[in-house]
């Protein structure tokens, strides 16, 4: 459910855009992005504070380029530009943007001229982020320039009558030393909102929407025992009480432990669960399949049809809840802007186009971490927050290939040694996902003076802050080293052990 007050951000296809909603939310305020080409009529009814023009590839002379309708700068609303979005401002507003400008990419000094506004409590000059082929070379009519750097004269402007500013850098990102404060000061001072939105927010409207749209139907809700279907159990059990049916398929496809794991974790938080062992029938349907699209494709349609076909006990249930994530909507889809997809998620594209159940998603538009101070909020403890992301098809994107039993085996193995060691280690908070990979290879190894040909396990590590990019970590080596070595020593068919030292981008965090 929208909040009364949020700051509506037009996707132009940049790489940046949901890291511009990130940092609205983390300032207090919800923040929603929708296709550049979102229609003004829409942008009527729904009465945003303010609007943000995010970057963008292209060049505002393409043929094809996005645009945006005039009409948006005459709606009284403010409006912000970030990189393609002032040079669409000056386009479409009658100033020059120069195509053939001298490309600029990394850090700049931004040197202030007007503080009074969206630069209000700067000093004259800050280090921001630029990343931009074409440039502005002549401001509209009735704007002036507030903010420069040597290569961008005209850097920043504003009208300040109409409220309409424009930025050539990225504030959004984190090389921009000052960004927070310019997003802040444009959501606050220029938008006049007032910082509704946070954890006990969402919970309250999320509760009353849940009742109006599900009144005293049954909703089943699917639940894998990571942090976002938890979380989403624990509202749902708020919201609708006995009238939620929590359901947890164990697909085969689990880390060691994890099952029994999962329904203690639901005892103790109260949530009354109803398990269904369907591990054969999973294993069954991925017997041949190499191809991971058509994994997550058969394990999404799979879970529906065994939802189906375990809710008819339950009588006439209408409703499915998920607690599908904003970048797994992002990585499915490119429903918001013009962005490739990347991969699909199980939950995502991977359902059936037709299917007897309504959707419901509370999570679809946040980030993990936003999901984690819910679920603080609603009283789940750190161990159960603090879990890492797991993968909805599980396993089955972390055994490259064909999946089988025996290498779901040896991979369970060698993934519990890598966190066993982590943990002893005190680094297992200090990382955002933690994993091994089994891979489709053998290599020739030396165990016992006899020749081997075994398996390869990669492992996989990474900092990050929402998994839309991510670093990798940075192990000890002894660490490492006592982990590749419990591994060829403890797991039958392994003899070689790599580390993964991609970042995302240009890699995906998982392997599949």
């Amino acid at each position: 459910m929208r909040p009364t007050e949020f700051i509506l951000v037009l996707d132009f296809g940049s790489q940046y855009t949901q890291l511009i909603a990130r940092r609205i939310r983390e300032l207090g305020v919800f923040s929603e992005i929708q296709r550049f080409d979102f229609p003004i009529d829409e942008i009527l009814k729904l009465k945003p504070k303010g609007i943000i023009l995010s970057g963008g590839p292209s060049s505002v002379y393409e043929d094809g380029a996005p645009q945006v309708d005039e009409k948006l700068f005459e709606l009284g609303i403010p409006v912000l530009g970030i990189c393609y979005g002032l040079q669409l401002i000056a386009y479409k507003l009658g100033g020059i943007v120069d195509k053939f400008a001298k490309r600029e990419y990394g850090k700049a000094v931004l040197r202030v001229i007007k503080d009074d506004d969206l630069f209000y409590g700067f000093n004259s000059q800050s280090v921001v982020w630029m990343s931009h082929g074409d440039a502005l070379i002549k401001e509209p009519d009735g704007f002036e320039v507030i903010a420069w750097t040597d290569n961008s004269p005209i850097c920043a402007i504003r009208n300040k009558d109409k409220k309409i500013y424009g930025v050539q850098f990225h504030p959004e990102v984190a090389h921009t030393e000052r960004g927070d404060e310019i997003l802040r000061n444009f959501v606050y001072k220029i938008c006049g909102c007032k910082g509704e939105w946070n954890a006990e927010f969402f919970i309250e409207r999320e509760i009353e929407e849940i009742r109006k749209i599900v009144g005293d139907e049954k909703v089943i809700c699917a639940v894998s025992g990571g942090v976002d279907s938890t979380v989403l159990a624990l509202l749902l059990s708020r919201a609708i009480g006995e009238n939620l049916i929590a359901i947890f398929i164990d697909n085969g496809l689990m880390r060691e432990g994890e099952t029994e794991e999962v329904l203690k974790n639901f005892r103790e938080i109260g949530v009354n669960i109803y398990y269904v062992n369907a591990s054969e029938v999973f294993l069954e349907r991925l017997k041949g399949i190499f191809d991971p699209e058509e994994k997550r494709r058969i394990i999404g349609r799979t879970f529906i049809e065994i939802f189906e076909r375990e809710a008819e006990k339950f009588g006439d249930v209408k409703f499915l809840a998920q607690g599908t994530l904003y970048p797994d909507v992002i990585e499915s889809t490119s429903y918001k802007g013009p962005s490739s997809k990347i991969k699909t998620h199980h939950n995502v594209g991977g359902l059936p186009e037709r299917m007897n159940f309504k959707l419901i998603e509370p999570f679809r538009e946040l980030f993990k971490d936003e999901v984690r101070k819910i679920g603080r909020s609603l009283g789940l403890s750190n161990e159960i927050l603090n879990r890492h992301p797991f993968p909805g098809p599980g396993l089955a994107v972390r055994v490259v290939g064909e999946v089988t039993k025996d290498k779901l085996e040896i991979l369970r193995k060698a993934d519990k040694i890598f966190i066993e060691e982590i943990k002893k280690a005190n680094l297992y908070d200090k990382i955002w996902q933690a994993f091994a990979v089994l891979l489709p290879i053998k290599t020739v190894g030396v165990m016992g003076d006899e020749r081997s040909y075994e398996y390869v396990v990669a492992l996989r590590a990474v900092s990050s802050q929402d998994g839309m990019t991510a670093d990798w970590f940075r192990f000890p080596y002894d660490l490492l080293e006592r982990v590749s070595n419990r591994i060829v020593n403890e797991v039958k068919g392994v003899n070689r052990v790599i580390y993964d030292i991609t970042t995302k981008p240009p890699a995906t965090i998982e392997w599949e």
